[in-house]
Order: C-alpha cells, then sequence, then structure tokens
C-alpha cells in the first residue's frame, strides 16, 4: 500500500568539479521513495532566479510534486560547492542566506502533514530562524506520523540547541558513524562505542529506532525494545558517495513503514545505497527491476569486523 512521506528541507543544487545536478539530503530521499512506489512529497523553497526555475523544472520531470515547493522573491536558490578527494569521498561547502532558509509556515502546510505516514526532517535546514520556526509548527501538526531525523551534522548549519529539540521531537534517529562520534562529543556522553552510543541514545530521546550507517560497510541499528540489528555492506564499483546515505534512509522507512523487519529495513536500505553509490550524482535512476537484479546478483559483502558478532 502506497505510503505518503513529506521531506522537510534544502532543495539545492550540487556544483560539482565537472557539472551542475539537483540534490540536498531531503530532495535526495523524496525521490528515492517515490521511485520505490510511495509519494515522496518535498516542503522546501527556492529562489524566482534562473537556478530557482530550473530546479521546479527538474523536479517536476523526475516526476514529483512541486505543490510544497515554495518561491523566494528575494533570496537565491541553494547551492552546495562539491569536490572531491582522491577516494572520492565529498568536500562540501554549503552557501547560507538562501531560499530554503525562509520556508514559511501555512495552513495548507499544515494540513496535508497532518495527514502524512512519515515526516523526514534535518538539522541543516534549522541554521536559520524562520525555517526553524517553521519546522517546529509542522512537527507539532505532524500528530501520529513516523518521525524521522536526518542528523546531517555539516559545518556552521547546526547547534546543541537544534539538535536537542531535533532528538525530542524524533521517533527515527539516522546518522553515519562520522556524525555519531560528533553528536557523542556534543552531547557530553561517555560511550566506548557505536552499540553503547544507540543504547544510550534511546534510552535518553525516546526514540524508537536508531540507525548508523558506516558507508560501504553496512549499517548497525536499535530498536527500543533491545533489539540490535547489524547488516554488510556490498563491494560495487564506485562511482561517487553523493546520496548513497539518502538512499539508504529511502530503502530503511519504505520497508519499516510496512512493518518489516528491522533486519530486513536495514537490508534493503544498503541495497538503496549501493545501488547509488555505482552512478555519478544523487539522482539517477534506480528501478524495481534494478533492485531484484541486485538481489539476485552475488556482490561480496563488506563485514565491518567490529559487528560481526551481531550478524544473524
Amino acid at each position: 500500500m502506497k505510503k505518503t512521506v513529506f521531506a522537510f528541507g534544502e532543495v539545492l543544487w550540487d556544483i560539482l568539479p565537472d557539472r551542475t545536478v539537483l540534490g540536498g539530503a531531503p530532495f535526495n530521499f523524496a525521490y528515492r521513495l517515490n521511485s520505490l512506489g510511495d509519494t515522496g512529497l518535498m516542503i522546501s523553497r527556492v529562489g524566482t532566479d534562473r537556478l530557482g526555475q530550473k530546479a521546479l523544472e527538474k523536479i517536476k520531470s523526475l516526476g514529483l510534486s512541486t505543490d510544497f515547493v515554495q518561491l523566494d522573491p528575494d533570496l537565491p536558490t541553494g547551492t552546495v560547492k562539491i569536490t572531491f578527494d582522491a577516494e572520492k569521498n565529498a568536500d562540501i561547502f554549503i552557501v547560507p542566506n538562501v531560499a530554503y532558509d525562509r520556508i514559511e509556515f501555512n495552513d495548507g502546510l499544515a494540513d496535508a502533514v497532518s495527514q502524512a505516514d512519515c515526516l523526514c526532517f534535518g538539522t541543516l535546514v534549522q541554521r536559520a530562524e524562520k525555517t526553524r520556526k517553521t519546522v517546529e509548527q509542522l512537527l507539532e501538526k505532524a500528530g501520529q506520523s513516523l518521525k524521522l531525523l536526518d542528523i546531517n551534522l555539516r559545518k556552521n548549519c547546526y547547534s546543541p540547541q537544534t539538535v536537542s529539540f531535533s532528538l525530542r521531537k524524533a521517533d527515527v534517529l539516522k546518522l553515519n558513524d562520522d556524525e555519531a562520534a560528533d553528536a557523542a562529543e556534543m552531547l557530553g556522553m561517555q560511550v566506548k562505542n557505536i552499540p553503547e552510543f544507540c543504547e544510550q541514545m534511546c534510552d535518553e530521546w525516546s526514540l524508537e529506532y536508531i540507525v548508523v550507517t558506516f558507508g560501504a560497510n553496512g549499517a548497525f541499528a536499535l530498536s527500543h525494545s533491545g533489539q540490535k540489528v547489524y547488516v554488510p555492506g556490498y563491494r560495487v564499483p564506485l562511482a561517487d558517495s553523493l546520496g548513497s546515505g539518502d538512499a539508504f534512509s529511502a530503502g530503511f522507512i519504505h520497508e519499516l513503514l510496512r512493518d518489516k523487519p528491522l533486519e530486513q529495513a536495514c537490508a534493503y536500505g544498503n541495497i538503496m545505497g549501493a545501488l547509488v553509490a555505482t552512478q555519478p550524482g544523487a539522482t539517477g535512476t534506480v528501478t524495481l527491476e534494478q533492485i531484484d537484479a541486485f538481489k539476485a546478483d552475488d556482490f561480496e559483502l563488506n563485514i565491518h569486523p567490529q559487528f560481526e558478532k551481531f550478524l544473524s
């Protein structure tokens, strides 16, 4: 059964060394959910500039609605400048004071979100007061919908206050291992490893689930009931890592909303992340047929040595 999932936050242009592509973690997430057969809807704001018009055209061409993408008459459309190191890891500069820093709350948004199955939000978009207040209001209107926090600790785009607020509102927390280490330090946690971090976070913030990704080495997840799951990653030819984490989130939530076991949700997320990593950019096409073919293939697994004991 098709689920309705809203992604709140940044729509922006990734300016790469050789091309410019539309991105933003929540946009990538909404796009991937749409491709899985759900209704992924983007709440954001772009400028009335050339990049804003191109963004709206691209969003429509990818099959997403622009009904909840606002237009800002003064601020420019968001951009990010990206370079890569020798191992194809991205170095990112997120341009401040752009249109998505001024997303406005309105009754139409409130009514739509109140009927959603899931609301995904992050910390990056809360860097500006206007959008931060809109996040707060929409979370209040989201009612019983599942609330996914993709913490995204980007330089100059978060604070301990926005992180703490977001954790109080979240049902599901998703972050990578580097972000887990940063979050633990910021929150003053005394933890020795990822499982201990997850246990303390679930207890402290009343989370239903927490999932930590390790890139090509898979993901570890913990439920509020204490279930611990580790699913290895896949050894695939890497194009770049853009959008892989967002694809994982989409696959994970797609399964979770259907009450699939935690291990199955992580495994599906890993498949989505791996497939996107084989393509340049964050919005290459991934079809259901490709997913089925991937499942049938015999890819070598990447097993994180510290998590072998959690393998089922």
